[in-house]
This record gives structure tokens, C-alpha cells and sequence, in this order.
């Protein structure tokens, strides 16, 4: 068993266990003790000096325990929700009784930043067991939905960008269907959400985060940074600045990765030469962050700020709670545009109509007619990873010059490409179906299709930052677009830095981002010293 779960050359030697141990107490652990618990609200890190141990799924409505894991004198147990803070999922008990090391978090985290040979093995070895406990696991958290509907797409989204261990059961198939009536779930209750025996009807991202314990959670700490959005500018600055030793927050309103998770494939990214899709980027950041100590909250909405106290910004949730710092940094990016015609909002709800080319997204649209509008690089990107898969692509853009706002290796593609076909100068008009998409229609004519991917551009989400100076579209203004003449990448408001889409006059590419985020927090540092 164990070869299977995160042995692949991620073990400790001798000197690395003995190293490690340190940082903890040696505890007795008696034969039958349960060292941590299905639905426990945290648990510590274990090295297994002399005892050994099981790890096992607790029986379900469908399925009796399982054994997933077990761990023998020498091995270390945790996986990825150790950083995250997820509500245990697994049950670990004592087979052969002996003495075991137990380091708390704090601890963990100290051992993580000062040991690096050691955080290396232990940062890989959490993300492997989270991808193979959680494949044998996914039934810790089982959803269960009508396959194409958009609150479902939403919710296999949520979990998928943060590794959240499931398992996903489309409510027309036999084993959905087995589901719901043991769950007692009618269709009026997709999506649906299974966890530790309790059935959550109508499941949104946030009622699952409340369930897994993924919600803000204040830890009496003063925190030094708090990072609003995690698209590559909010990810990068929450990994500088906790890799600086700032305590970093890190909250976004639906999930990570922002518009860059929703990229099929990035290829012009530095160190990348391969491409890499941006929910791949996504995942490596996210892992990145945690390593450093960045506490993420998703779905976690924020309201506003309170800025009555001088050089002490506070951060107000849509529930009200207040989050005191020291710094803000603002990366809440751009919400995508809709094409305002008759029925768009029909088809959104069906799933007919996407604002993302993912592996999840493009699923399903083998062989199949597909429409995709806009004429930058996410149109081009999407239209080549659907016809990719076989499917035919008309994309429609609204100029006559494809390489006028695409990059030309993009362009050089789609025009050799037999499944895509060009429509220039044109704009969609109508669409037409029942339940479901069935065709497209331009001013030109009427083009089949399946489904409607939408990459028309984007508008600011800056609606939350009262009191902070703006241009005419909404975008925040920075350092030398300021009178003032504050730090780079600081607002009209002292301490409250902006940084990636979200800025007046970005570049809308996923490295310069990642630039200002790294960049952003220079500026914090510069502002904190003047205390």
C-alpha cells in the first residue's frame, strides 16, 4: 500500500527524521488510539518512530471503511489540508503500538522554512498524497448534479482548482441515481454535496467551504498583508510577502487562479516551453503559497475597506467580519462581459454558454459544432483546444484583422487549422434552442452549435474599493497616474496597493501579473518600514 501513496523517492533518511523530530514531542501511542479523526477540525504532523498506523476512509451511505494507507515505522503522515486547513477527512489509528513525534502546526511551519531539504520532500509529498489519497478518498466529499447545468460546472470548478479531494456522480447515471436515493435527494436539490453523511441540497462553493472549514477563520495573529483576489498578481504577491516573513492573507470571492485558470493553454510564459494550462499554473502557486504559510480563504467575498484609522487599513467581509493589517494588496482582476441578446441568461444557467476553455470546460465537445467570440489570445487559445479534440469551431470576431489584438503564433495556428473557421466582422445576434444550444446565428446566418464560448474582454472589479481614486472605466490608479507621486503600485490610499488587470494601464498578460504582485510587495515592505 505504501508504494502507492507518495513513496516514489519522497522519504526521509535517517539524519532528515532525526532533524525533523526536533521540532516536536515524543508521544506514546497505544494500539487502537485514534491519533486524528474523520471530521476533526485540524490535526498535527506525525513521524512514526516505532508505531504503526492506518489510514482508512470511514464507511458511507454507499460504502463500507476503507483502507487507505498505511504507515510504518520511519514514514511521516499529512497531506496538503495540513496547510490548508481543511477539516480532517481521514481517520488515522494506531495498529502497532509505539512512539510517534507530534509537531504542531506552528512548529511545522518553522520546520518548513528552515529546513529546505526537508520542506522540499514534505511540500511534494503532501501534493502527491492529496492527487492519490484523494483519488482513493473522493468519496470523503461526493457530488452529485445534472452534468451541464452552470451551478454544477461551478461547483466541480470550486473543488477541482483547489484540490479538494471528491468524488463527481452525474445524476443521470446509474451510480448518481443509486446516490440520491440513498441520500434521499430529489432533482430539486442539484447540485448536491455528501459529506461525512450529511447531504448539502442546493450546494454552492461557499457552503461547501463552510463545511470543510475552508472559510476566514481568525487565529489572534496580527497579519501584516492581506492579498484580495488570487489570480496570478494576488498569488504572487502573497508568495513574495510571506516568503518575506510577512503573515499574508490570501481571499478570493469564488476561487483561485482567476481569469488565467480559465486559459487551456499559456505558452508564451517564461520557463514554460512546453505551455502550461493556467489551471496547471494555478494549482503550482497555490502549493507554492501554502509552502510559505499563506493562509487562503475561497469563496471568502469582501465588501469594502474601512480606512478610518491612518496607516491601518481594515479589510470588511460580506458577512461582516473585519480583518485588521497593516497593508492591502488589490488583485481582484476583471469580471468577464456578456453579450447582451435574448436568452443568454437561459443558456448560461443550461451550461450551453462557458467563459473558459478548461480540461473541465471543453469536456464533452468532441466532434461536436461549437461557437467561440472575441478576438484576443483566450478566444485563440480556446478555439485551438477544442478543435483539438475533434470539435468544429467557428470563432466570430467582431474586426477584420485576426492578428490585430491575438499574438501571431496564435494566429498562424487557427488559420491552418481544417476545424476552425474565421468570421470576421461579425457579431452574434440570436441564439437558438430548447434546453440546450442548438445553433448561432450572425448577421451573416445561422451557424450549428453546441455550445458558446465567450471571451469578449472584461471589466475592472473595483467596485469594493470605496474612497480609492479610479479612471472613467473603473480601473484603480497607481503611483505616477496619482498627483501624489505615492510608491509603486500604491493607491490614492496610503498602504493600499493594486496590482495585475485590476490597475490603470496593465498589460493584460499572466507575467506581467505575476511582475506587479512581486513588485507590489517591494512597495509594502518600503511602506512598513516607516513605522
Amino acid at each position: 500500500m505504501n508504494d502507492g501513496v507518495g513513496r516514489r523517492g519522497l522519504v526521509l533518511d535517517d539524519e532528515q527524521f532525526r532533524r525533523l523530530a526536533g521540532y516536536g514531542e515524543v508521544e506514546q501511542a497505544e494500539a487502537g488510539r485514534d491519533l486524528f479523526t474523520t471530521g476533526d477540525d485540524s490535526y498535527d504532523f506525525f513521524l512514526l518512530r516505532s508505531a504503526t498506523v492506518d489510514i482508512v476512509r470511514n464507511a458511507t451511505v454507499i460504502e463500507p471503511e476503507r483502507l487507505i494507507y498505511r504507515g510504518v515505522p520511519g514514514d511521516f503522515l499529512g497531506e496538503l489540508n495540513l496547510l490548508t486547513g481543511q477539516h480532517v477527512y481521514l481517520t488515522c489509528r494506531v495498529v502497532t503500538g509505539g512512539e510517534v513525534v507530534r509537531i504542531g502546526a506552528p512548529m511545522l511551519r518553522r520546520a518548513l522554512a528552515e529546513q529546505v531539504d526537508i520542506a522540499d520532500i514534505l511540500i511534494e509529498a503532501f501534493r502527491e498524497r492529496r492527487e492519490v489519497i484523494g483519488d482513493a478518498a473522493g468519496n470523503a466529499l461526493e457530488l452529485v448534479g445534472q452534468r451541464d447545468a452552470a451551478e454544477t460546472l461551478e461547483l466541480r470548478t470550486y473543488v477541482t482548482q483547489l484540490l479538494l479531494p471528491h468524488a463527481w456522480l452525474d445524476a443521470a447515471s446509474d451510480s448518481g441515481g443509486s446516490l440520491m436515493r440513498l441520500a434521499e435527494l430529489s432533482h430539486d436539490d442539484l447540485p448536491a454535496a455528501i459529506f461525512n453523511g450529511t447531504a448539502l441540497r442546493r450546494a454552492t462553493p461557499r457552503a461547501i467551504a463552510e463545511a470543510l472549514g475552508l472559510t476566514y477563520r481568525p487565529d489572534g495573529n496580527t497579519i501584516d498583508l492581506v492579498v484580495v483576489g488570487a489570480g496570478p498578481a494576488g498569488l504572487a504577491a502573497a508568495v513574495y510577502g510571506a516568503s518575506e516573513g510577512l503573515n499574508t492573507v490570501l481571499l478570493d470571492r469564488t476561487g483561485l487562479g482567476g481569469q488565467a485558470a480559465k486559459s487551456a493553454r499559456v505558452e508564451n510564459y517564461l520557463g514554460f516551453p512546453q505551455g502550461i494550462s493556467g489551471e496547471h499554473l494555478t494549482r503550482l502557486a497555490m502549493v507554492q503559497a501554502l509552502k510559505f504559510g499563506v493562509r487562503i480563504y475561497s469563496p471568502c467575498a469582501v465588501a469594502g475597506l474601512d480606512l478610518a484609522v491612518a496607516q491601518r487599513p481594515t479589510v470588511v467581509l460580506e458577512d461582516g467580519t473585519r480583518i485588521n493589517c497593516r497593508a492591502v494588496v488589490a488583485a481582484t482582476g476583471a469580471h468577464y462581459r456578456r453579450l447582451d441578446i435574448p436568452q443568454w441568461a437561459d443558456f448560461e444557467r443550461s451550461g450551453c454558454i462557458r467563459y473558459a476553455a478548461t480540461e473541465l470546460d471543453v469536456r464533452g465537445y468532441e466532434n461536436q459544432p461549437v461557437t467561440v467570440v472575441g478576438g484576443a489570445n483566450s478566444a485563440g487559445q480556446a478555439a485551438l483546444s477544442l478543435a483539438a479534440r475533434g470539435a468544429t469551431v467557428d470563432l466570430i470576431i467582431r474586426g477584420t484583422d485576426l492578428g490585430a489584438r491575438m499574438s501571431s503564433y496564435l494566429t498562424d495556428r487557427i488559420r491552418a487549422h481544417p476545424l476552425i473557421q474565421v468570421h470576421p466582422n461579425s457579431t452574434v445576434r440570436e441564439l437558438a434552442g430548447g434546453e440546450t444550444l442548438h445553433s448561432v446565428v450572425t448577421e451573416r446566418g445561422r451557424l450549428d452549435s453546441r455550445a458558446l464560448f465567450c471571451f469578449i474582454g472584461a471589466d475592472p472589479v473595483s467596485g469594493w474599493l470605496s474612497g480609492v481614486a479610479k479612471d472613467d472605466g473603473g480601473f484603480v490608479l497607481t503611483d505616477s497616474r496619482l498627483p501624489t507621486a505615492p510608491l509603486p503600485f500604491e493607491t490614492s490610499v496610503p498602504r493600499v496597493f493594486a496590482a495585475g488587470d485590476l490597475r490603470a494601464g496593465s498589460t493584460k498578460r499572466v507575467a506581467t501579473a505575476v511582475g506587479d504582485g512581486a513588485s507590489a510587495v517591494s512597495s509594502v515592505h518600503a511602506a512598513l518600514a516607516r513605522d
